[in-house]
């Protein structure tokens, strides 16, 4: 596990799911500060749900355990989205709802 891309993306996106979690920002907050305050083109949480929230569960996974460091641990709303099925674009919901 020591795939850059993968080490820096991770814990961005993860901390953007905190976020939303702890009721600090919506998705679509999230995903504006980093477009709009950082010149991202993609805000973190809109890229996860392109990736796919079960793709990203399972990379902070793989790299906890290789790594063994605590900032790869997945936010408990990723694994309770990911366990209800609502995996991003490909399921049609993730932190945006997606139409065909």
């Amino acid at each position: 596990p020591g795939f850059v891309s993968n080490r820096v993306l991770m814990p961005m996106i993860n901390e953007g799911i905190y976020c939303v979690q702890e009721g600090i920002a919506t998705a679509e907050g999230v995903d504006t500060v980093m477009k709009l305050g950082m010149k991202h083109p993609l805000g973190p949480l809109a890229l996860a749900d392109l990736i796919g929230l079960d793709v990203c569960l399972a990379i902070m996974k793989v790299l906890q355990e290789g790594l063994d460091v605590q900032k790869y641990r997945p936010a408990p709303l990723l694994e309770k989205m990911v366990a209800q099925g609502q995996l991003g674009r490909k399921s049609g919901q993730g932190f945006y709802a997606y139409r065909d």
